[in-house]
């Protein structure tokens, strides 16, 4: 078999996480960028995982699961390019969804130097195919043809019947199989235009440190989330249709996700990175997260557990809330995913305007005090969160007047101060000096669960877990955990994080 046909690319740094292939809308202009287009259901999304080589687009048999524009990096014969994974586009379909659609894949083939075309080489051609090419090929960029689903060799024939399309670089491929996929690149990195070496060189050159000096170590992975970040990740959760979109587009300044009344409009994660007062932030925009039995659709099953593993990825979570709605049995269990998980908390409470100024009901405003008051009954496990209120669909209305937001200012700044909470480290001096000064009698343990603390060390951040060295092998009881966590918070902060316990005991049980 040809060698060259079954070359699969790379990924460029797997080993930086679930995130490494998501470079959402990179600012590095050195990285030429090229599309994929199609109709819905020819396997855009499969070949798009299988050129990034993650599993970062859903995949499935419904057409139209990708919605939103989906970035991703290609590494091929030591160059690297990004890709565009866009949702199924049909031409002057006027409904609401797939005009949206269509407007995200427009922002995508503009900012692409080349565009792949995907059609299903099993079907015969329709009309949306006819009139896709026809817009394409106005557009004057490099376009191929990837006639999808043709898994063997002996297939490729059938393949040029796709010609009528009037596409000159055509390609039979099978994205499932990686069939021809070796050559679809050659010919598409091609005509992609790369830094040149002379441009490469005039870039900032940033030394490595030296080898034992004191920020070489700093930069060495230590403990557990215990390391120099380049970007904080935080993940916008919630139940579908709270505004967690809108929320990606104000604080982005952007129209990066599709926003609409339906539930359930994203489905796949999509990511924007900001810059805000020097630093680097990754605001990923999950899909609504529902009970399992509210779930049918085979790909809305596998947007939650997406949103679950970029959930666990991420640093800070922002619990969206519709404050026309309260706090809600679904928002508890979305809350108790990020608590469980270690991520830090940040409780936003939006479409307060709905409540207060904007109130169309006849009813009163609503009283900021008491809504959280109301907040924190039901939310008990995340006393340690902070509580946001703001609307973003007016912060974007703000924005389109050239004003700024400053509840979107506050918002960031405080998930800023939270993912650097999350991060500190106390000493196992300053812990001991801590304990002499803590009176356990008011913690009002069971005689059979109490313990002697001997001394207790910060074994970790992010989340912060801490080791107490005890007497007794028991379980610590949620009393006494509760008290110990209220003291460490009062005085050490820790703003906005779950912190973590563990017993070791100085005479373990003999277990035989």
């Amino acid at each position: 078999m040809n060698q060259k046909k079954t070359r699969r690319p790379t990924q460029k740094g797997r080993s930086r996480g679930p995130h490494s292939a998501t470079t959402a809308f990179s600012q590095d202009s050195s990285q030429p960028t090229f599309a994929i287009v199609g109709r819905p259901n020819v396997g855009k999304s499969t070949l798009f995982n299988r050129l990034t080589g993650t599993r970062r687009s859903i995949v499935g048999d419904e057409p139209g699961i990708t919605r939103d524009r989906i970035y991703g990096e290609v590494e091929w014969e030591g160059k690297t390019a990004r890709l565009v994974d866009t949702g199924g586009i049909v031409p002057d379909d006027e409904a609401l969804i797939p005009s949206e659609i269509y407007r995200q894949a427009k922002v995508g083939i503009e900012e692409a130097q080349a565009i792949v075309m995907v059609v299903d080489g099993r079907t015969e051609l329709a009309a949306p195919d006819l009139e896709l090419s026809r817009i394409l090929l106005r557009s004057g960029k490099p376009l191929f043809l990837a006639v999808n689903k043709i898994d063997t060799e002996a297939l490729d024939a059938g393949a040029e019947n796709f010609r009528q399309l009037g596409i000159h670089n055509l390609i039979a491929i099978s994205a499932e199989h990686g069939h021809n996929i070796g050559d679809l690149l050659d010919e598409v990195f091609a005509v992609l235009k790369f830094p040149t070496e002379e441009e490469e060189e005039q870039k900032p050159f940033e030394e490595e440190p030296e080898e034992g000096s004191e920020e070489k170590a700093q930069s060495l992975h230590r403990t557990h989330g215990e390391y120099e970040q380049h970007e904080t990740r935080i993940a916008i959760i919630g139940r579908p249709n709270v505004g967690k979109s809108t929320l990606l587009n104000a604080v982005t300044g952007t129209s990066r996700a599709i926003v609409s009344p339906i539930a359930g409009t994203t489905r796949d994660a999509v990511d924007e990175v900001i810059e805000y007062k020097d630093k680097t932030l990754r605001i990923i925009d999950t899909a609504g997260i529902r009970r399992k039995g509210k779930t049918h659709e085979m790909a809305e099953k596998l947007s939650v557990i997406m949103s679950r593993r970029h959930l666990e990825a991420a640093d800070v979570s922002l619990l969206m809330i519709d404050a026309t709605e309260g706090v809600t049995a679904s928002d508890a269990t979305i809350g108790g995913y990020a608590h469980e998980s270690g991520r830090s908390v940040v409780i936003v409470v939006n479409k307060w305007d709905l409540v207060t100024t904007n109130r169309t009901d006849g009813k009163p405003a609503a009283d900021r005090k008491v809504f959280e008051e109301q907040l924190r009954y039901h939310l008990k496990y995340l006393n340690y969160a902070p509580v946001v209120f703001l609307s973003a669909a007016a912060a974007i209305e703000r924005a389109e007047k050239g004003q700024e937001s400053r509840d979107i200012q506050h918002l960031l700044d405080t998930a800023i101060r939270v993912a650097e909470e999350r991060r500190k480290r106390v000493s196992t001096g300053q812990m001991n000096r801590f304990l002499e000064q803590i009176d356990f009698q008011r913690a009002g343990v069971p005689l059979s669960k109490k313990m002697r603390i001997f001394y207790m060390t910060q074994a970790a951040v992010a989340p912060p877990t801490f080791v107490l060295f005890t007497d007794r092998d028991v379980k610590l009881h949620f009393s006494f955990e509760r008290f110990l966590e209220n003291q460490i918070r009062a005085s050490f902060g820790f703003e906005g994080s779950p912190i973590w316990f563990k017993i070791k005991p100085r005479n373990k049980k003999n277990e035989d």
